[in-house]
């Protein structure tokens, strides 16, 4: 696929075969895509944890409000930004700002690469971050920033959702 076919192809998917795993050549490669993410003063205030143990993601699920298509993926990747990490060059907008930014576009490089590689996966963010922080045993330095299940789609992922028009979110100055 080209960078133009996996902007289209791109889907959230929420329904993941089960009988299929995702092998670890393919994590170190959507690794390497994620590690690749532009970062304000390269200060890469990343950190991901990669979960394939279903009790965790059982915990993950729970933390995302009972979402539980996050624990019936193969794995499930939390990506976590380290605010201090941005916030040694930038103060408090290295915390507020940049750190969260830089994992975002990180994130959008791990969805991008794993449509490229046939895979599905869904962005979460909508969880609660102590939870997933506790379930992971994280460092109290770590915000976990997205939950983000990945494996092969049980099904091809639906039509496009429409799009508000150019029209509507592009301002000429």
């Amino acid at each position: 696929m080209d960078f133009w076919q996996v902007i289209e192809a791109r889907r959230s998917v929420r329904r993941f075969d089960t009988q299929r795993d995702v092998p670890p050549e393919m994590v170190e490669r959507l690794l390497q895509a994620a590690i690749r993410a532009p970062s304000a003063g390269n200060r890469q205030p990343w950190h991901f944890v990669i979960v394939r143990r279903p009790e965790v993601k059982e915990e993950l699920a729970a933390a995302a409000w009972g979402q539980h298509f996050v624990a019936q993926a193969p794995l499930v990747f939390v990506v976590c930004a380290d605010p201090d990490r941005s916030a040694s060059r930038y103060g408090r907008r290295g915390i507020e700002l940049y750190c969260l930014q830089d994992t975002a576009a990180a994130i959008e490089h791990i969805l991008l690469a794993a449509t490229a590689l046939g895979l599905g996966t869904c962005w979460v963010g909508a969880f609660d971050e102590g939870e997933a922080a506790r379930a992971l045993d994280l460092f109290d330095t770590l915000r976990p920033v997205a939950l983000i299940p990945i494996g092969y789609p049980a099904r091809e992922p639906g039509g496009r959702t429409s799009r508000r028009s150019l029209q509507d979110v592009v301002e000429y100055v």
